[in-house]
């Protein structure tokens, strides 16, 4: 995945939002130098004293007035993400819909998840009480992707605040209105909260470098592996622990008894939706041979009728990052001159920001277009003789972040098989907007989990707690007071206890 990497100077002080189907300025932010970046996390290590303190039905009020808040703006705020981001407004509605979707999960099932929970002491410590407490970090530092500008970062942002802690967040340079529109919703809905329970800081990579050096609790990070390895890196030297959701080559795999056209149109789409600028987006497909042809006769049917624009009548829209263009060329390209056919599109689908969907059939495995996440609307298809070779071509990625999976019979077997994080059988994308299922991948896909339980407890530490309830005369076992009667009672005991299992 794309990241909030720029080669505007760590000098700069404005940043200038634009529209990236126009190059229009949309708005001027000031750049949050290093001393920004520390006067915001100061103001979130304060507010976390109050925030954190509140109990899981408080929080769960103000995130939910979050959401309402976010739903009566929805209308203005879509049209932010269009404009700044450059996707669909439909597309942007949707986005803000499985956003809502998470806030909610998060605010209703922290406190079922996360409360107090009593542990079984054993036999040697019964006279002990034993219980696991989840306690929030702190002050969260995350850091956020262009892509889906709301919808990715929020998987951090409202699990965290859901688990108790504040929020520092630096949205990408090329969705910073957004990033900001965000936030100022949470305030708005909840004016009686201190200040820097959620705030934004804005820039380019030296300003995300700042808040990695900020003193924050945990760093959660979207984007590129690249970037990440860089953050988790720069995270060491205070052992700060990270969350990194990076890139994705993500396969899909079409057996013998799919159903073709179900898995075209969903192939069709997982490429191209976002132009496809998604991490989870489909990027490589492997098809059986004894369906091959008609597969790939569909997809090529679905896409020929898809254009990108920035009209109503668009599918998907420009690209965001203008330097994604290039990369996304150089794959093509690259695809070709190792082998591969183009049966719809190619380089001359490339005109200025839009990119017509790109079909590429049987590119060798070793090229870029395969082995190298390209992040926009193409996608390669490659000819397999079975489900073993493509569950050994899947899994060949360093890659590891999700996947898909149709066949009418065998579609959770296979899932099984795959190195990945997540799968959706006989569909794309499913478990993106399932809030309770985790997401996050293996490999050069990241470290950690956002969504579902796993999501909340990435911003809590445990403590356990052992109360000693009454005392066993003779059996002070953490004490220099144990007799030598109590060592030759447990020298009995223990064979019973644990020597017996064959």
């Amino acid at each position: 995945m794309t990241t909030t990497e720029t080669t505007s100077a760590a000098a700069d002080t404005a940043l200038q939002s634009v529209d990236p189907a126009t190059g229009a300025v949309i708005a001027t932010y000031t750049v949050a130098d290093e001393a920004a970046v520390r006067a915001a996390v100061a103001k979130a290590r304060t507010a976390a004293d109050t925030w954190g303190s509140l109990s899981f039905d408080d929080r769960r009020r103000y995130l939910l007035r979050w959401s309402s808040r976010l739903v009566a703006d929805s209308k203005e705020f879509c049209e932010l993400i269009h404009k700044e981001n450059g996707k669909p407004v439909d597309d942007a509605f949707l986005e803000l819909m499985l956003a809502l979707e998470h806030i909610t999960w998060a605010a209703k099932n922290a406190g079922k998840l996360l409360s107090p929970k009593k542990i079984s002491p054993g036999a040697l410590m019964a006279n002990f009480s034993a219980r696991l407490e989840q306690r929030p970090l702190g002050v969260v530092g995350v850091i956020g992707p262009w892509n889906y500008p709301v919808y990715t970062p929020n998987g951090s942002i409202a699990y965290a605040l859901a688990a108790g802690n504040t929020v520092v967040f630096k949205p990408s340079e090329y969705s910073t209105g957004i990033g900001n529109f965000l936030a100022d919703a949470f305030k708005k809905a909840n004016p009686d909260l201190p200040e820097g329970v959620f705030e934004t800081v804005n820039g380019f990579g030296a300003t995300g470098a700042a808040l990695v050096g900020s003193g924050v609790d945990k760093i959660a990070f979207t984007g590129s592996t690249k970037t990440g390895k860089r953050i988790m890196a720069d995270a060491a030297a205070t052992l700060t622990p990270v969350l990194l959701e990076c890139g994705g080559k993500d396969a899909v795999i079409v057996a013998a008894d799919a159903d073709v056209k179900a898995a075209a149109d969903a192939v069709a789409w997982g490429a191209t939706a976002n132009s496809g600028q998604t991490c989870a987006g489909v990027e490589r497909v492997y098809v059986d041979r004894s369906v091959r042809d008609e597969f790939v006769a569909e997809v090529k049917r679905i896409l020929s009728e898809v254009k990108p624009g920035s009209d109503d009548k668009a599918s998907y829209g420009p690209m965001t990052m203008p330097s994604q263009i290039d990369i996304v060329r150089r794959h093509i390209d690259d695809a070709l001159a190792h082998g591969g056919t183009a049966v719809l599109g190619g380089p001359d689908s490339i005109k200025g920001p839009f990119i017509e969907p790109v079909v590429l059939l049987d590119v060798d495995e070793n090229s870029e277009a395969v082995a190298e996440e390209t992040f926009g609307p193409t996608v390669t298809i490659r000819t397999v003789d079975g489900v073993d070779e493509a569950v050994e071509l899947a899994n060949k990625s360093v890659y590891g972040l999700s996947s898909a999976v149709f066949s009418k019979s065998h579609g959770l077997a296979i899932a099984r098989r795959l190195r990945v994080g997540a799968t959706s059988v006989n569909s794309v994308l499913a478990f993106a907007a399932i809030a309770g299922l985790p997401f996050g991948g293996v490999g050069d896909s990241g470290i950690g989990r956002i969504h579902g339980e796993p999501g909340l407890r990435e911003f809590t530490r445990p403590h356990s707690i052992a109360e000693q309830k009454f005392t066993i005369p003779g059996m002070a076992l953490l004490s220099y007071a144990r007799t030598d009667s109590t060592m030759g009672l447990l020298r009995k005991m223990v064979p019973f206890l644990y020597g017996r299992h064959k």
